[in-house]
């Protein structure tokens, strides 16, 4: 993203993004031969969860993105258990053991460390921040929508409706926004980089990526799904060093710490008890 934004107006990768994923998901399945209808009585609830989790999600991601380092954006973002698990046990009645707990509270007192960093910080960016927590606090309520309120459709095609959907206002967006500043530009020009980072995002992060959150989302607990995907901020703190010389600092090496902490607990197994 952080690459392909230096060039692209956010509205129009994402609307980009979007409707050539779902078109790479709708090619598939035809290829493939798989049913894409979605029945009637599915059709409020999908454009539901639609708009939540992919309307919300990428506007607010996208550009809490530009205005932060990405790896803290990543982090940011990914604060998302802080929210979907005490909606979870709220909403849904699911129960946290211990190792949930413990898992909770290290992701808590991740978010509480970068928000204390980024207030501190008379040089940061707020805005950005606020943006990145948004966004995780809509993918935290589209899950919680997934569980409640399940769309009875194939996952492939439930997949590939729902970047459409939710990819239709972003377009909208795009057309009266990006394009009116284009023309007054005289056009748009995008280097090899951008347009390779743009065609990373649509096959794999869009294509295939959402395709498995929506398969786990599905499959697991909510408190299992979010804390799992805290992996993601460590690619995206790695990846800023290695791709856009980015120095993090002993903030996000320990919010990672903290991240990691939270994964494990959640992740490893049980150790059997001896009779």
């Amino acid at each position: 993203m952080k690459v392909a934004l230096a060039e692209i107006a956010p509205l129009s990768f994402r609307a980009l993004c979007l409707t050539a994923g779902a078109g790479v998901l709708f090619a598939y399945l035809r290829i493939t031969r798989q049913p894409t209808a979605i029945a009637r009585s599915q059709w409020l609830r999908l454009t539901l969860i639609s708009l939540v989790g992919i309307t919300s999600w990428n506007l607010l991601v996208t550009f809490g993105v530009r205005l932060v380092p990405s790896g803290r954006a990543a982090i940011l973002a990914y604060t998302m258990p802080v929210w979907a698990i005490p909606l979870s046990v709220w909403v849904l009645g699911e129960r946290l053991d211990a190792r949930k707990l413990v898992g909770l509270a290290l992701g808590m007192a991740a978010m509480a460390m970068l928000l204390w960093d980024e207030i501190g910080r008379l040089s940061g960016a707020p805005l950005g921040a606020a943006l990145s927590l948004g966004g995780a606090l809509a993918w935290a309520l589209s899950t919680i929508l997934q569980k409640k309120y399940p769309v009875n459709a194939p996952l492939p095609a439930l997949t590939a409706w729902m970047m459409l959907i939710g990819g239709m206002p972003i377009c909208f967006g795009a057309l009266i926004f990006d394009l009116r500043a284009a023309v007054a530009a005289g056009g748009v020009s995008v280097g090899l980089w951008p347009a390779l980072a743009t065609l990373y995002s649509i096959v794999l992060t869009f294509g295939w990526g959402h395709w498995a959150w929506i398969k786990l989302v599905t499959s697991v607990s909510v408190t299992v799904f979010s804390l799992s995907m805290l992996v993601v901020p460590l690619v995206g703190v790695l990846s800023g060093m290695l791709f856009l010389g980015e120095q993090p600092g002993w903030t996000e090496f320990a919010a990672l710490l903290l991240v990691l902490g939270s994964l494990v607990s959640v992740t490893l197994a049980r150790r059997p008890q001896l009779s």
